[in-house]
């Protein structure tokens, strides 16, 4: 469907780039697409280089859309690799008629579907990968999906149900451990609680999502991403929920953790506890001197490296 839309947030983004990436990332510009999912438009970012023999969807978590992370995917893209960067249901250029009721599921249903469609339309090797919480998420569709995906790597593997990851992701306590306990009980009793929307920076510790403190303010203001509003039946449907598979279940693609050794929010050893359940092979790979939005470098340099090396493998 045709929609004239201005993405200009991405370039408040680009220029946290080391300058020579930033030149390289900003020559692909994000072209605008449509996908009607469910009764909600939802916005992909997408850059079709010529004769890309694999693709990537890039999957952001709860602080971020498509233009937080175009950076990251120019940057594949200017690999030679056909990337696509959806706005989920809340977030970004989407539209959804009733933004109170989108809950975790939601998101987990979503990036499911959007997997099947894009694999009906084109056979070519599709890899997931999941920034932040979009981390999860991946590993959740590649284990409900294991023929579909060619591999999820995420930068992020938190496990809800992990009273230290909560602890460290949570900005005050009733959103870590506490409000594991508390808060679903007080949705059940109380529904209008649920539909709640309030600003996702009392929720989350953005003021960590990046080691340079210019692009975490950034990332807490962006109306698209951090600076929005999140309902707390999405909270508490994240805090209740069990991956799609267990890890001792695990049969799909072999899971990379490409972890930012610098990550100040969500520390490499919580994401690698998750991983080292997770049953068959997996692959750990620190990202030097990267914090939990890996703009720096070396770590970003890697983290492209290892989706090229992925997608060469797959294909």
């Amino acid at each position: 469907m045709a929609r004239q839309i201005v993405v200009g947030v991405p370039d408040d983004y680009l220029r946290f780039l080391p300058a020579d990436l930033r030149t390289v990332a900003a020559a692909i510009d994000p072209e605008p697409t449509w996908w009607c999912w469910r009764d909600a438009e939802l916005h992909v970012a997408r850059s079709r280089p010529p004769g890309a023999t694999a693709r990537v969807l890039v999957v952001h978590g709860a602080g971020g859309w498509s233009g937080a992370l175009w950076p990251v995917a120019a940057l594949i893209a200017a690999a030679g690799i056909e990337v696509m960067a959806p706005d989920l249901p809340g977030y970004g250029h989407s539209r959804v008629p009733d933004p109170a009721g989108v809950r975790y599921p939601d998101w987990v249903d979503c990036v499911a579907d959007l997997v099947r469609h894009e694999r009906a339309a084109d056979d070519r090797p599709l890899i997931l990968l999941g920034a932040s919480l979009g981390g999860l998420l991946c590993y959740d569709v590649a284990g409900r999906l294991p023929d579909q995906v060619a591999g999820p790597l995420v930068t992020c593997l938190l496990d809800p149900r992990d009273p230290a990851a909560l602890a460290r992701i949570g900005r005050i306590r009733w959103s870590g451990p506490l409000g594991a306990r508390l808060l679903p009980p007080l949705a059940a009793a109380v529904p209008a609680v649920d539909r709640l929307r309030v600003p996702i920076r009392w929720l989350a510790n953005l003021a960590a999502i990046s080691n340079d403190p210019g692009l975490a303010a950034l990332c807490a203001r962006d109306p698209a991403g951090g600076g929005g509003r999140v309902p707390l039946g999405f909270l508490r449907t994240w805090l209740a929920s069990a991956p799609a598979v267990e890890p001792a279940r695990y049969a799909g693609p072999p899971p990379v953790l490409a972890h930012p050794a610098d990550d100040r929010w969500t520390p490499e050893e919580l994401s690698r506890r998750s991983l080292e359940r997770v049953a068959g092979p997996t692959r750990l790979v620190p990202l030097t001197g990267a914090g939990h939005y890996p703009i720096e470098t070396p770590g970003l340099r890697q983290l492209i490296a290892e989706v090229s090396r992925l997608a060469g493998a797959v294909t």
